[in-house]
């Protein structure tokens, strides 16, 4: 079966930067729904599409086509009295505004007397990727899955 919109992809995949130093070794296949439902970058599913099972493909990302450029505007000086007395470099914790809407995941990078610095930077934005992947399996999507816009089972999402 070749990859096309509405079929479940199945990975088997490393991440390196340029320079060739591991991100993620891929340990467990990635399973996403193709077609456009944002379960991949999009630069991937554009290579994907119209392969099959053993099919490799790598993927040279650019910021903007993963995780974003680094924005210093996100990254912040907050009193050291909003954190719990546990604080400690490297917590993360999900920002939400006066109106509860959430403004992402936050990681405290420094604590300093009175004061924590935190940043709502993805840890990999600003940092080109480079994705190497080998086809392992392809099938069409199940009714329920295209309902939810995501695989179901081994490999993806379980409710």
């Amino acid at each position: 079966m070749l990859i096309s919109k509405n079929s479940v992809v199945t990975l088997k995949y490393s991440v390196t930067d340029p320079d060739g130093n591991m991100v993620d070794p891929g340990e467990a296949p990635l399973a996403y729904l193709h077609g456009g439902y944002g379960g991949i970058f999009q630069p991937i599913e554009e290579a994907l599409e119209g392969k099959t099972v053993g099919d490799e493909v790598v993927v040279k990302l650019q910021p903007e086509d993963a995780f974003g450029e680094y924005d210093e505007e996100l990254v912040e000086i907050e009193s050291r009295a909003n954190f719990p007395d546990n604080i400690e470099i490297g917590m993360q914790f999900e920002r939400v505004s006066e109106d509860g809407e959430e403004e992402g995941l936050y990681t405290v990078t420094d604590i300093a007397d009175d004061r924590v610095v935190i940043d709502g930077n993805h840890p990999l934005a600003g940092t080109a990727l480079v994705f190497s992947c080998s086809v392992s399996a392809v099938r069409q999507a199940s009714a329920e899955e295209l309902t939810h816009g995501h695989v179901h089972g081994e490999h993806g999402h379980h409710h």
